[in-house]
């Protein structure tokens, strides 16, 4: 009921006051986006600082990374049906930092050219098709081809498939190199209790090559936490070992059961340069192969410069296997020799 004498109007609350309200629920609307925007943003920016305690959080994190691309589209869908210029805008900086971190990996980097091609597969201890995971890899032309996972009852039947392809073998415990080259000072690298890792030198027509093919300790993710104690362990011993390498071109390759972001792999990351990042195209996600969701594969180099990278088809096992085209250029000692042979000759 209205008092007499009052119009509607008289009693409408004033048009400064509704436009100020009006204001100040545009303004709530786009709150919680915009800290989901601001929140990712320093995530990405500033992942480096998230604790690794509890739980190797940041490790975790730092493994996932790439996937926080999938909450970029919902966040500014939601800012654009939410009519909230404030929110639009912050999208922006997390779509910028993460084109930025990642952008470069989705870009063909690959170079014609290259000296070798080497082949790392995690060929899984249960694979119910060796013949024919190493039939595929005989398909893909690998000069080097490092294997994880054997057992006893797989290893023999990998040895007899690739026999005529791969003249020159070696396998202890777990892992083996298989090459078209000679190789010599073949061993086991203790870096777990039981056999997980090897190095051998490979005689390529261009000089020594020397190669490691391991297998770190496994990683799983429980409600306690990250579990990576172990790997960070068997990481670190192989650190210590390639301390000592005295040949100066190196690849490192296998399941690391670690992506390359994870702040754990640094030590490692740090003195060696990645196949994928540096002459791949994408992420080159390798695990689960049903769905891979990350990339622990790898292959590093040290000392030699990869000219293209891939994945592989998918075998039976549950990993994808990766490639990498090599360019092992000239030893330093044999360039500084044959320009010390020039400046003797008078050249």
């Amino acid at each position: 009921m209205t008092s007499a004498g009052a119009s509607p109007q008289q009693l409408a609350p004033p048009q400064p006051l509704l436009r100020r309200l009006r204001s100040q629920r545009s303004r709530r609307r786009g709150t919680l986006t915009t800290t989901g925007c601001v929140l990712l943003a320093l995530v990405l920016q500033g992942h480096r600082w998230i604790p690794n305690t509890p739980g190797h959080l940041g490790s975790l994190i730092e493994t996932l990374l790439p996937w926080t691309a999938l909450a970029l589209p919902v966040l500014l869908t939601t800012a654009l049906l939410r009519r909230s210029p404030v929110a639009a805008w912050a999208c922006v900086l997390p779509i910028a930092i993460w084109l930025a971190a990642f952008g470069p990996m989705l870009t063909d980097k690959a170079s014609p050219g290259g000296d070798l091609t080497v082949v790392s597969h995690n060929v899984n201890q249960n694979n119910p098709d060796p013949r024919g995971t190493a039939r595929s890899l005989i398909a893909s032309k690998a000069d080097v081809l490092a294997l994880e996972e054997l057992s006893p009852d797989t290893a023999p039947a990998y040895e007899r498939a690739l026999a005529s392809s791969y003249p020159y073998h070696f396998y202890d415990g777990t892992v083996g190199l298989w090459s078209t080259y000679p190789l010599r000072d073949a061993r086991a690298v203790p870096i777990m209790p039981w056999t997980r890792a090897m190095r051998a030198t490979v005689d390529t027509p261009k000089g020594p090559l020397a190669v490691y093919v391991v297998h770190l300790a496994s990683v799983r993710v429980r409600p306690d936490g990250f579990t990576t104690l172990a790997r960070n362990d068997s990481l670190d011993r192989l650190v210590a070992h390639l301390h000592g390498e005295k040949v100066q071109r190196v690849i490192v390759m296998g399941d690391f059961n670690g992506a390359l972001d994870d702040r754990a792999l640094r030590p490692l990351t740090t003195r060696m340069t990645s196949a994928q990042s540096t002459a791949g195209k994408g992420f080159g996600l390798t695990w689960p192969s049903s769905f891979p969701v990350v990339r622990i594969d790898q292959i590093l180099l040290k000392g030699v410069k990869a000219t293209s990278a891939w994945n592989l088809p998918p075998t039976t096992s549950d990993h994808i296997p990766v490639a990498a085209r090599i360019h092992l250029g000239r030893e330093k000692n044999t360039a500084v020799r044959q320009q010390g042979a020039a400046r003797r000759s008078g050249l």
